[in-house]
């Protein structure tokens, strides 16, 4: 099942979150600094303890991991690196593995429920029209067991995720 909402992936009450995260894992701006800043310092401990461990030069662009939620009232967080928009280079699949592989982590956990937000589609620049397509095109061909629900931000957003729908 999939639904729409306009709001605030911080304050969503569900299973999974996912973090349209930089590839330090360690905050920045938008969805990223939000999440950081609402679940508190327990989600950046354990991205640094990444960082020092796993994942010494970042996450890759398209792959994904799991780390507590701290304060906020998801579960988990799943960061995931979305790519940088460059209209001179498809880089579509790149997008559509960051959601895969979100939903992978997401099954992993044993997650029901899974919050999205409109990964590259802020800071990132990629055009919210084929940001919504490739995100809805994707979560529909995994045909994972979780509900999924998209967080969007903005009116704008919103609609370009509905009209991706076809609501």
């Amino acid at each position: 099942m999939i639904t729409l909402v306009r709001g605030d992936i911080t304050t969503m009450r569900v299973d999974a979150i996912v973090n349209a995260a930089n590839n330090s894992l360690l905050g920045g701006g938008g969805v990223d600094g939000a999440i950081h800043r609402a679940g508190g310092p327990e989600i950046l401990a354990v991205c640094r303890e990444l960082r020092a461990t796993v994942l010494p030069r970042g996450l890759p662009t398209g792959d994904a991991v799991a780390t507590t939620a701290g304060r906020l009232p998801a579960k988990h967080v799943i960061h995931t690196v979305g790519p940088i928009w460059d209209p001179s280079e498809d880089r579509s699949r790149l997008l559509a593995s960051a959601y895969r592989n979100s939903l992978r982590v997401a099954d992993e956990l044993g997650a029901a429920t899974v919050a999205f937000p409109a990964i590259s589609a802020g800071v990132y620049g990629w055009p919210m029209d084929d940001a919504a397509r490739i995100a809805l095109a994707t979560v529909r061909e995994v045909n994972a067991s979780a509900d999924i629900t998209f967080v969007l931000f903005s009116d704008a957003t919103l609609t370009a995720f509905r009209e991706a729908l076809g609501r």
